[in-house]
């Protein structure tokens, strides 16, 4: 009886500790760091996770920050990790091997009475729950900093923010200068241009938690599309769509949902989401969830009362088309997604509107074309990365072309999430969901 307790104690404490989350194998985690030690040119990497905090900006409960997740899949407040390179022997310093550390603050049993149990750094079993080579506790951090770096100054990268920007890294950073922590001529570098580099490239487990978002994101919208019609409110809507997407396993929106009819759909952020649909207009719906702390991004433009006047259909064509010709053009390692670069599929889209169709005023449409072509898509929803990069395996983006013209009240935008698969073929994340005109209405039910 007593080894077939100790049999099941593992997967009890990973119970415990797990989260909603969905997470990826420690293994993947691993990799990540051990990419991130070889970027630091000897250096070492310590970063923070945000504390756990209540206020209007935990509505959906704490959120970890997007590159401590990145690094370690852990979901609790307060820890921090260290990633210390290789560095090969010198005169005035023995060889020094990879290393990793993750700090977890002590259990505060008081507090976990309102928040939840929490793992502890003394938890026997808190390697094999974290995957981090070792767990140490947090008050123990400035000792082992001590005996990790050497004795001349290392780079030390962080969340090194600019100004007055907020930063998970301020305040402990400013604490372990003060204790000694560091020895005499450190420098201090910003990591997150390392981490977004990194998180560029997607991996199979990431591409997978991407396409759950999509898909839960393409239910909802399936489900507001053929709810729209005359006299429903915005709001009702974007309350569907949480709704939808919050069943099928995202934990929360990706972004503020934009739910925008007649003029309101000529605003490119409109959040509001405080009109009633008047039949006779559009409604653009640019709405998705999140899933695993993986974003989706997903817009479509319906007619409110299910059928596209003649202008109307014209001018969602003409964006349909101008996405179909930016797919069409793209080349895995050539295609760039923003304008000014050689091959950029902006350019490709804006050509297509400003070449088909005019404004009442007999102007081509280009000038209300007015936000890039697409972007990267991962832990956020606007995922940082660099744009002059060519377009390769791993990367997740949208192309969402649109036409915004307030003259007529008629705004219309079409995003779609893609991928470049590893044979450099660009999949369409949310193929699934419909796109053209006829399509439209028929999910509406008029045709």
């Amino acid at each position: 009886m007593k080894r077939s307790l100790a049999g099941m104690a593992l997967p009890l404490i990973l119970a415990i500790f797990s989260s909603a989350l969905e997470r990826q194998a420690s293994s993947d985690y691993h990799a990540r760091r051990e990419k991130l030690a070889q970027k630091l040119e000897g250096g070492v990497a310590l970063v923070f996770a945000p504390p756990e905090s209540e206020g209007p900006n935990d509505l959906y409960g704490y959120r970890p920050d997007d590159n401590f997740y990145y690094l370690t899949g852990w979901p609790e407040p307060g820890a921090a990790l260290l990633v210390v390179s290789a560095a090969e022997a010198k005169e005035d310093r023995p060889r020094r091997p990879y290393s990793e550390i993750l700090f977890l603050p002590a259990r505060n049993y008081s507090e976990e009475k309102w928040t939840g149990r929490k793992l502890g750094p003394d938890d026997p079993k808190a390697n094999e729950v974290t995957g981090v080579d070792r767990v140490a506790a947090l008050d123990d951090m400035r000792t082992e900093l001590v005996k990790l770096l050497p004795t001349r100054g290392p780079a030390v990268y962080s969340d090194i923010p600019e100004g007055d920007e907020p930063s998970n890294s301020t305040q402990p950073l400013s604490w372990l200068k003060n204790a000694n922590a560091f020895p005499v001529g450190t420098s201090y570098r910003d990591i997150r241009p390392v981490v977004s580099g990194l998180r560029t490239i997607k991996d199979a487990g990431e591409i997978e938690l991407i396409r759950k978002a999509s898909m839960a994101s393409v239910a909802a919208q399936l489900s507001a599309i053929r709810t729209i019609k005359p006299g429903i409110g915005e709001r009702e809507i974007a309350a569907l769509l949480e709704y939808e997407w919050g069943k099928r396993g995202c934990e929360r929106p990706a972004y503020a949902p934009i739910v925008g009819s007649g003029i309101n759909s000529t605003v490119l952020h409109y959040s509001q989401d405080s009109g009633t649909f008047q039949s006779g207009d559009v409604v653009v719906m640019d709405a998705a969830g999140e899933y695993s702390l993986y974003a989706s991004d997903i817009t479509r433009t319906m007619p409110v009362n299910g059928k596209f006047t003649p202008r109307q259909r014209e001018i969602y064509d003409i964006v349909l088309g101008a996405q179909k010709a930016a797919i069409a053009a793209f080349q895995s390692g050539k295609s760039h997604l923003h304008m000014k670069q050689s091959d950029s599929l902006s350019e490709v889209a804006f050509h297509y509107i400003d070449t088909h169709g005019k404004d009442s005023h007999g102007g081509s449409l280009g000038r209300y074309f007015i936000h890039g072509l697409g972007h990267y898509v991962g832990l956020n929803v606007h995922d940082p990365g660099d744009y002059s990069l060519a377009l390769v395996p791993g990367m997740v983006f949208t192309i969402e072309p649109g036409i915004y013209i307030p003259d007529e009240k008629l705004g219309v935008r079409i995003e779609d999430m893609f991928y470049v698969d590893k044979e450099g073929k660009l999949l369409r994340l949310t193929d699934s969901l419909p796109q053209s005109a006829d399509e439209i209405e028929s999910l509406m039910g008029h045709r």
